[in-house]
Formats: C-alpha cells, sequence, structure tokens
C-alpha cells in the first residue's frame, strides 16, 4: 500500500482492472445473492411497467377528447363561403356535445390499467428498496468486520507506515461510500440504463421521425457523461486523501490533547486543521465546477432537443392521423417518453460520477485487503505451551522502511527459562527491536531466533505469543471498566480469577476503595488513574495471562516512591518462574537481573551481573551507572 501523508498515486486511465478491482468488492454480496437477483428483477420489470405509463396517458387523453377526425369531416361538409359565425354554429350542431366524441368505455378501462400499472410499480419498488438495503446492510457490516479484521491481523510495521486517521477513514468513509452504491446507485444506475433501452422502441413506433431527434443526441449525452466520469473519479480519489488527511489530524490531536494544550499550540492545530478542510473544499469545488458545466451542457442540449420536437410534433399533429401524422395522444405519450429517456441520462452523469467515487473507495479498500496478514483470526484456538528457553543466533536484522541501513549484524545471546536478563544502553541502540524479534512483530532478516529448541519461525506466531505478557513503560488502557481491562489478559478468565490477579499486582484495595469498585470506568486510555493505578492494572493483566516471557519495559520509570514500591513487589510477583526481560534505563531497577546485556548501536558491548559490569573500568555500564549517580 503505497501511501505518503495520506495521498495515494492516482491512475489516469479507467481500464479494464479498474473495473475488475472493484468488483472484487462485489464478494460481499454473494451470500445475500438470491435477494439481490430478487430485487434486480424487481428492478427491471419494474422499469419496463414504467415504460406503459405513457401509452396509457396517451389513450386516456384520446379517449377523453373529441375525435380529430369527426372535426375535419363535419368541417368538410361545411360551404367555404360561409361565415366564421355561421361555420362554428353550424360545427357545433353536428357534433353536437363534446361528450358524444368521448368513448366512455375506453376512457374507463384505459384508466384502471394505468391504476393497475401504478399498484405494480409501488410493489415491485418497495421489494426493490428493500431488497436491495437487506444486501446493502448486511453486505457493509461484512466488509467493516472483514477490513477490520484485515488491519488488526497485518504486522507492526504496517501501522508504522500507515496513520491511524487514513485507516480509519477506510472504515468510515470508504464503506460508506459503497454502501451508498450497494443501495441506491446501483439500481439508479441500472434504471437509468434499462429505461432508453425500453423506451426507444416505443418512440421508434409512435413517431420515427420525431425518435430520429432523440436518437441523434444520444452519443454526445453519453460520449460526455463518459469522459466526465473519468474526470470527476480523479478529482474525487484526491478529495478523499485529504478528508483522510483532516481525519489523521483530528485524531492525532485529540488523542495527544494534553501535549497540545500544555505546548498552547490550539491555535496552531485549528489552522493546520483548516488548512486541510480548505484543501478538501478546493478540491470539492474543483469538481463541482465541471459538474455544473456539465449539467449545463446536458440542459442545454436536452431543452434544445426539447423545443425542437415541440416544433415537430405539432406540425404531426396538425397533418392528422389520416395524412401520416400522429393524434394529441400519441405526442403526449411520445414527450413522456422523451421525459422519462432525457431524466434517466441526466441522471445517469450523476450516478456514474458516484459509482466512479465508489470505484476509488474499494481500490483503497482492496489496497489493504491485499495486505498479507500476519496472524489469522482463526489461530485463536491453537495453544502452545513453551517453558522460555531463549536463543539468538546471528540474528541480522533492517527495519523494513530502512532496508539499506542493517541494525542487528550477528546478534548472538542465550537465555535460559526463568532467567531475568537486562536490555540497557543508550536510546536508539535496539533494545526495543530485540523484543519485537522475539515476538515476531519484525521479521529478521537472517539467522535464527531457537525458543525451546524450536525456531519461531516453526511456531504458529499466535500460539507463540500467547506466552508473551508485557507490562509496557506507558500502560494503555481501553475506555471501559477496570474488570474489563485486567480480563483483558484473558478474555475467558472468571470473576475470581480478575480479583485474584488485582490483589497479586497490589491493585486490590485501590480499586476496592472507589465507589463502583471493579465496575468503574477508567476513561479513555486510563485517563481517570493516576500512573501507579495503571501500572497495577498492567501487571494484574500480565498475572491473569500467566506468560512465560514476560517484557518490562521501563515499567517503573514515571511513578513516584511510594507507587514505585508498590509496583515493584507486584513485579516481583509477576517475575517468578517466568523468563523476564527488563528494558531499562535507570540502571538502579537491574540490579538482580541474572545476566545484564549492553546494547549500542545494534551491537553487545558488554555481557555480565551487575556487580561484574560495574566494576569494568570505562565500561559503558559503569559510565551510565556513574552518570545516573551523578544526575541523582
Amino acid at each position: 500500500m503505497s501511501q505518503e501523508n495520506g495521498t495515494v498515486a492516482t491512475k489516469k486511465k479507467f481500464t479494464p482492472k479498474d473495473i475488475k478491482e472493484a468488483i472484487k468488492i462485489y464478494r460481499f454480496i454473494i451470500p445475500y445473492k438470491w435477494h439481490f437477483i430478487i430485487g434486480m428483477i424487481c428492478l427491471v420489470i419494474s422499469t419496463g411497467v414504467v415504460s406503459f405509463i405513457p401509452g396509457g396517458f396517451g389513450q386516456l387523453i384520446d379517449a377523453g377528447l373529441p375525435a380529430k377526425e369527426a372535426i375535419d369531416k363535419a368541417y368538410k361538409t361545411l360551404q367555404t363561403d360561409m361565415p366564421a359565425e355561421q361555420k362554428v354554429a353550424e360545427l357545433h350542431q353536428q357534433l353536437g356535445s363534446y361528450k358524444d366524441a368521448i368513448n366512455p368505455e375506453k376512457l374507463k378501462n384505459t384508466g384502471i390499467l394505468l391504476g393497475a400499472i401504478l399498484l405494480i410499480q409501488a410493489v415491485l419498488s418497495f421489494f426493490r428498496i428493500y431488497l436491495f438495503e437487506y444486501v446493502s446492510q448486511n453486505a457493509m457490516a461484512s466488509i467493516r468486520k472483514t477490513l477490520y479484521e484485515k488491519i488488526i491481523t497485518l504486522p507492526i510495521y504496517f501501522f508504522e507506515e500507515n496513520r491511524v486517521g487514513n485507516l480509519t477513514s477506510r472504515i468510515s468513509s470508504d464503506v460508506s461510500q459503497l454502501q451508498d452504491s450497494l443501495s441506491n446507485q446501483l439500481a439508479f444506475f441500472v434504471r437509468q440504463l434499462v429505461l432508453p433501452i425500453v423506451c426507444i422502441p416505443l418512440l421508434l413506433k409512435v413517431s420515427w421521425k420525431l425518435a430520429l431527434i432523440i436518437i441523434a443526441i444520444l452519443p454526445i449525452l453519453i460520449l460526455a457523461a463518459v469522459l466526465f466520469g473519468r474526470f470527476i473519479r480523479k478529482i474525487s480519489r484526491a478529495a478523499q486523501d485529504e478528508l483522510a488527511e483532516s481525519n489523521t489530524i483530528v485524531e492525532e490531536t485529540f488523542q495527544a490533547v494534553d501535549v497540545v494544550k500544555a505546548f498552547t499550540n490550539e491555535a496552531y492545530e485549528t489552522l493546520r486543521y483548516g488548512a486541510i478542510n480548505r484543501n478538501v473544499a478546493a478540491i470539492g469545488m474543483h469538481a463541482a465546477k465541471y459538474r455544473a458545466a456539465f449539467v449545463s451542457f446536458i440542459i442545454f442540449v436536452m431543452f434544445g432537443a426539447i423545443v425542437g420536437l415541440v416544433y415537430a410534433g405539432m406540425n404531426e399533429v396538425a397533418k392528422g392521423v389520416d395524412h401520416g401524422g400522429i393524434s394529441m395522444g400519441d405526442l403526449i405519450q411520445f414527450f413522456l417518453l422523451t421525459i422519462f429517456i432525457g431524466s434517466a441520462l441526466a441522471g445517469l452523469s450523476e450516478t456514474y460520477s458516484i459509482l466512479q467515487k465508489t470505484l476509488g473507495a474499494s481500490e483503497r479498500i482492496n489496497e489493504i485487503l491485499d495486505e498479507k496478514s500476519e496472524t489469522f483470526i482463526a489461530d485463536e484456538n491453537i495453544d502452545e505451551r513453551i517453558e522460555g528457553n531463549v536463543e539468538y543466533k546471528n540474528v541480522h536484522f533492517s527495519y523494513p522502511s530502512r532496508k539499506d541501513t542493517e541494525l542487528f549484524s550477528g546478534l548472538s545471546f542465550e537465555v535460559k527459562a526463568g532467567q531475568k536478563i537486562a536490555l540497557v544502553g543508550p536510546s536508539g541502540s535496539g533494545k526495543s527491536t530485540i523484543i519485537k524479534l522475539l515476538s515476531g512483530l519484525y521479521p529478521f532478516d537472517k539467522g535464527d531466533i531457537i525458543i525451546d529448541g524450536k525456531s519461531i519461525r516453526d511456531y504458529n506466531i499466535t500460539a507463540l505469543r500467547k506466552n508473551f505478557g508485557t507490562v509496557p513503560q506507558e500502560t494503555i488502557l481501553f475506555g471501559g471498566t477496570i474488570m474489563e481491562n485486567i480480563a483483558y489478559g484473558k478474555t475467558t478468565a472468571s470473576e475470581e480469577d480478575i480479583r485474584n490477579a488485582a490483589r497479586r499486582a497490589n491493585a486490590y484495595d485501590f480499586i476496592e476503595s472507589f465507589p463502583e469498585k471493579f465496575n468503574t470506568l477508567v476513561g479513555e486510555r486510563g485517563v481517570k488513574l493516576s500512573g501507579g493505578q495503571k501500572q497495577r492494572i498492567a501487571i494484574a493483566r500480565a498475572i491473569l495471562r500467566d506468560p512465560k516471557i514476560l517484557i518490562l519495559d521501563e515499567a517503573t520509570s514515571a511513578l513516584d516512591s511510594e507507587s514505585e514500591k508498590l509496583v515493584k513487589d507486584a513485579l516481583n510477583e509477576l517475575m517468578k518462574n517466568r523468563t523476564t526481560f527488563i528494558i531499562a534505563h535507570r540502571l538502579s531497577t537491574i540490579r538482580e537481573a541474572d545476566v545484564i546485556l549492553v546494547i549500542n548501536r545494534g551491537k553487545i558491548v558488554e555481557m555480565g551481573t551487575h556487580a561484574q559490569l560495574s566494576e569494568m573500568e570505562n565500561g559503558l555500564y559503569s559510565n551510565l551507572l556513574k552518570l545516573q549517580y551523578e544526575v541523582e
């Protein structure tokens, strides 16, 4: 997925490959194919039924007006030199009243037929709308679930290369765009294609001369619609990208609102968001300008054609049916058919542009769905317990985004099950990356990592990670209750197991002091709790998981003395009988580690216990230790 600052490269031409990519999305309607097929049948039939309405109206008018032939016949009997007033009186006398020329039976039957057609149309429209909405709602639910499942199972470096706001936009705005096309626009598009096909033969039957005027302008309208559709697709995709970028800004600033306020950058962020919104508006106005020009063109051509039709049609009526002309009812029928065709073609351009937007949205969704997953939801039930013996054997690694720069070139060390191993060194030396390689978050290039005599490449990654537990430096809690956050370590745990984990983590007392106790809402990212309280909930979560390999990422660095003691006691309980990796900047926290690895620029430069390393003259560890003592 190639993205930079939320922008995706836009293709210049609409190709069969693009159609193929869009059709891939429609596989989500396969489970509901019969609803879709029946809805499509209702759509096609209702479109065909609609085409009979103009003919019914024409017959209704012919049945309800004096027959023009009767008037012509009566007029011929009049003397040519008769005064005008006398001609009119004589004509009325011969015709009697207008009702004598009306066909009541035909009028009634035609009215009943039109009522039946409208009733059939109403019933078919109901089922068409309901069935398409059923397909749309269920298919979109499947797409959202599949898309979320795909994103959540992608490797960690995917999230490092793609901003959260852009990914959120895929699930929200892009899927909403697809939903509109499935529920409404696809039906409109089919109807607008079918109506001209059905109505044009009827036009030819009524008057082939008038029909030629309509047929002559069709190629112009279709060509304009295709060219406009290509152009609007390009602009719409750019607008979607800018909108995704604006979502990213909102999400990032809301998540880090304390930082924004601490640096008094409300105005800066408002300007940044405003600039993106102006870009969105500018692209929208750019598209609106061309859309307005296109619609104006359509209106000019269509209304010009209508004026010509009225002129030519009245001439045909004036000729009379006996002389190769048409009746007034035929002319009304022709105009109604023309309106149907015109509205279909006018709407076709707008619908086509919306479907072009849908094509852009489907491409963006497919880009994610085509990514290679790291884990699979179906593997959740796979279980494989380990002892915790770990060995790095000549590991080479470069970050996926920086393949030209190798971080580790031959990293090797060994840890026995149950040992506590500390990783220390300057920032950026590779301490956290060592742990990420162990848990399979990054793929290494060469060498191997062995757990219990078996390469991690041979483990099911989901089953392997079930043996890991993490207590990070910055504890991330979800916005639910304390019980839900602890249970995140093992979602099938009983309430008693959760309470026991809280006791072992020295968290039970402060939890019980809250009015809502374990049902206390922690707020967004645990904002309602102190740092020490959040850390102890994270420890309780790790205890509940019962991992064989424990990862402590500077778990006490941001705590006050009282909280640090409680957390340390809880950590000591957690570390019992587990292989523990401790990432530490404060060297006083790792005195009891069995092995300390000193990492510098991706290499192990020193290894030993705290006592051994602190006695090494001019050693990196001893120098770091002296610097910390001086600072303290």
